[in-house]
């Protein structure tokens, strides 16, 4: 196996967009990369913390309700990435914390098909 596809331990802190070695307090997630993987998890974060910038100027923007703001909706669907992600490469343990988070099933049910949204359609974008 060349050099740069054996996989490495790393331990995730998704709510900090950091990735360290070395577990500490702010590490969520262990998983296993080589290192194309570990890039790709890079940008994963990258990305998620760009749309999280963004949808946050998009929150005082009175008249364009977050539920369904365009900004809002791409920050949804890194996040469901990055869980994602995380899930593939992840330990066990990992895994487990995912599936008890039910956070990948929270984020894909939109509950768009409830009465309050016209048939399914967000009225307001």
């Amino acid at each position: 196996m060349p050099a740069n596809d054996q996989k490495k331990r790393y331990f995730v802190s998704a709510a900090h967009g950091v990735i360290q070695n070395i577990r500490n307090e702010s590490n969520e997630f262990e998983v296993h990369l080589n290192d194309e993987e570990l890039t790709i998890l890079q940008d994963l974060l990258t990305n998620l913390e760009s749309d999280d910038d963004y949808t946050f100027r998009r929150a005082f923007v009175p008249f364009k309700s977050a539920d369904h703001d365009d900004a809002a909706e791409e920050f949804d669907d890194q996040t469901i990435a990055l869980y994602r992600y995380l899930y593939e490469h992840g330990s066990n343990d990992t895994r487990e914390m995912i599936k008890s988070l039910n956070v990948l099933t929270k984020l894909e049910n939109t509950a768009y098909q409830d009465k309050g949204y016209g048939g399914g359609t967000p009225l307001n974008k």
